[in-house]
C-alpha cells in the first residue's frame, strides 16, 4: 500500500500546453538579470543569476525527468530557475554599490518577474522532482510503533560522514582546488541558511510551531550577526581565498547542489508538503552532525590552520541538539496532533533527502575527478576524432565562429561530446579554477553531465561539437 500522497506525477496546476509553458519560461529568462555575462563571476550582485535564455526555449520542462536525465542540462536549468524564483521570496541586499544595482533590484523583486515565476514553478518542480516518485516508495501501514522502528534501526546505523566527495577533495592532484570547489556548492544554501524553514513558521499550528522558531533563531544566531550561520560560513569561505558574497560562484554551481538547496523551498513552499519536510528537517539535522565533523576535518587537512572551521564545529554541536528536538518536539508532537495518517509523508520526506544526498555526492565526485583530468579528454581527442573521420562513428555536427572574448556560460551536455577547434585558441573550463587550452588541431571530450564553459582567447575562433553519444564506443 502506497502512502496515500497525492503523485508528483499529478498535472501542475495551470492549464499550460507545452508550447505555453515554453513561452512562459521563455519570457521569465527574458528578464535582464538573467542574461548570459562576459565574466565567469557575479561582482557583488545578488540579483544577477545567468540563466542561458537562449536554451530556455528548446527545452521542455511539461514532462518528468527519468532519474537518468536528472543532472542533464534541462535539470539544471530548472534548479537555477526555480533558484531564482524561490529567492524572490527572500531579502537580498549588496555589501556596497546598491544605488548603481538599483535597476537589477527592481528587476528581480518587480511584480512582473515574480508572477511569471509563480506561474511556471509548479511544472518545473514537477519536473525537476517528479523522478522521486519512481525512486522513494512508502508502503504498508505505519504505526507509531513501526516509525519508532525504522528510527531505531536509522540510530543503530546513522551516517557515518565519510562521504565519497570528500574523499574526492582529499585524493585530487590538486585539493586546495577540490576542497574550494567542494565549499562553494554549499553557498547557495548557506549563505541564506534557515530560509527555507522560515515559510513553515508561519501560522498557528501549537507548541510544535514554536520548536520549529527555536532552531530556526539558533540558525540566525540569536540576533547576534556575527553567530548567525550564514555569517560563519562567509568566513569559512573567506579564509580559504573564495568570495562570500551572495552567487558570486553562481556558474560554478551543480545541478545537484542547487537540487539539494531547492528541496527544502520545494518542500516549504507548497505547505501541503509540510510532513515531508519534518522528515527531511530531521534527516540533515541528524546526518549533517557527522558530515560537519568530516568537513571540518577534510578542511584542516587541506588547508591547515588557515581555515577557518568554526562553521563546522558549531553545527557538529547544535545540530546533536536539533536532531533530538526535531524527533521528541516537533515530529512526535505532530503525529500526536494529526494522527498516524502523516507517518507516510514524514519517512517519505527523510527518504528523499537521503536519495537527493546520494545524487550530489556521486554528481560532485564525478566533477572533482573531471577537474582532475579523469577521463583526460584531450588524450581522447585522437582516437575519437579518428572514429568519426573513418566512419566507424556517426555523429552529429555543429561548427561554430566565434570571436574573441566571446564566453560560454556553463551548462551540461546531455551526451558525450568532441570538441574538436578548426582554428584558434579555446579556452575550456571545468570548474573553479581548472581549466584546458586547445589550439587549433586540438580538442577533448567533454563526458555528458559534467558542468562546463568556454572562452574564445584568440581574435577568431572556429569549432565543432561532435555529439558522439558515448565516447567508449569511439574506442572499440
Amino acid at each position: 500500500m502506497t502512502s496515500g500522497r497525492p503523485p508528483t506525477h499529478a498535472p501542475y496546476p495551470y492549464p499550460l500546453s507545452a508550447d505555453a509553458l515554453r513561452e512562459a519560461v521563455a519570457q521569465y529568462g527574458a528578464n535582464p538579470v538573467y542574461q548570459d555575462s562576459a565574466e565567469w563571476f557575479n561582482e557583488d550582485n545578488p540579483y544577477r543569476r545567468q540563466m542561458r535564455p537562449q536554451d530556455l526555449g528548446h527545452l521542455d520542462f511539461s514532462r518528468v525527468l527519468p532519474a537518468s536525465e536528472i543532472l542533464g542540462n534541462s535539470a539544471l536549468a530548472a534548479q537555477r530557475l526555480l533558484t531564482s524564483i524561490y529567492e524572490a521570496d527572500m531579502m537580498y541586499l549588496p555589501p556596497t554599490g546598491f544605488a548603481e544595482k538599483r535597476e537589477d533590484f527592481s528587476a528581480f523583486y518587480n511584480a512582473s518577474n515574480r508572477t511569471l515565476g509563480e506561474m511556471i514553478r509548479p511544472a518545473l518542480e514537477r519536473h525537476a522532482y517528479g523522478f522521486l516518485d519512481d525512486e522513494v516508495h512508502v508502503t504498508g501501514k505505519w504505526t507509531r510503533d513501526s516509525f519508532r522502528s525504522y528510527l531505531e534501526a536509522f540510530a543503530e546505523n546513522p551516517p557515518n560522514g565519510d562521504s565519497p566527495s570528500i574523499r574526492a577533495v582529499e585524493n585530487s592532484s590538486d585539493p586546495e582546488r577540490a576542497a574550494r570547489m567542494y565549499l562553494l556548492q554549499f553557498a547557495a544554501d548557506f549563505l541564506s541558511e534557515a530560509s527555507p524553514m522560515v515559510r513553515n513558521a508561519l501560522g498557528n499550528y501549537g507548541n510544535p510551531q514554536s520548536e520549529w522558531f527555536k532552531i530556526i533563531i539558533d540558525e540566525y544566531g540569536y540576533g547576534v550577526h556575527e553567530t548567525k550561520h550564514s555569517r560563519l560560513y562567509e568566513n569559512t569561505l573567506e579564509s580559504v581565498g573564495l568570495r562570500s558574497d551572495v552567487h558570486h560562484y553562481w556558474q560554478f554551481y551543480l545541478s545537484s547542489s542547487l537540487m539539494m538547496n531547492n528541496y527544502f523551498h520545494f518542500l516549504a513552499k507548497n505547505h501541503e508538503n509540510f510532513f515531508r519536510h519534518l522528515g527531511a528537517l530531521y534527516y540533515t539535522e541528524t546526518a549533517l552532525i557527522e558530515d560537519c565533523r568530516s568537513q571540518s576535518k577534510m578542511m584542516r587537512k587541506v588547508f591547515g590552520d588557515s581555515a577557518d572551521v568554526t562553521y563546522f564545529d558549531e553545527h557538529v554541536h547544535i545540530d546533536t541538539h536539533h536532531s533530538r528536538m526535531a524527533i521528541d518536539k516537533l515530529i512526535w508532537p505532530v503525529i500526536e496532533r494529526c494522527g498516524e495518517g502523516v507517518i507516510p509523508d514524514i519517512v517519505r520526506g527523510f527518504e528523499e533527502l537521503q536519495a537527493i544526498n546520494v545524487i550530489a555526492d556521486r554528481d560532485l565526485v564525478d566533477q572533482i575527478r573531471w577537474m582532475d583530468g579523469e577521463p583526460v579528454g584531450k588524450d581522447l581527442h585522437g582516437p575519437v576524432r579518428a572514429a568519426i573521420d573513418s566512419g566507424t562513428v556517426t555523429a552529429p555536427v555543429t561548427r561554430l565562429v566565434e570571436p574573441r572574448g566571446k564566453l560560454t556560460n556553463t551548462f551540461v551536455h546531455d551526451e558525450d561530446v568532441l570538441c574538436h577547434v578548426v582554428s584558434g585558441t579555446m579556452k575550456v573550463v571545468c570548474g573553479l579554477d581548472s581549466h584546458h587550452i586547445l589550439e587549433a588541431g586540438q580538442g577533448m571530450v567533454i563526458p555528458r553531465q559534467r558542468l562546463h564553459g568556454a572562452s574564445i582567447e584568440s581574435e577568431e575562433c572556429v569549432y565543432e561539437i561532435h555529439s558522439v553519444g558515448d565516447y567508449r564506443k569511439c574506442l572499440s
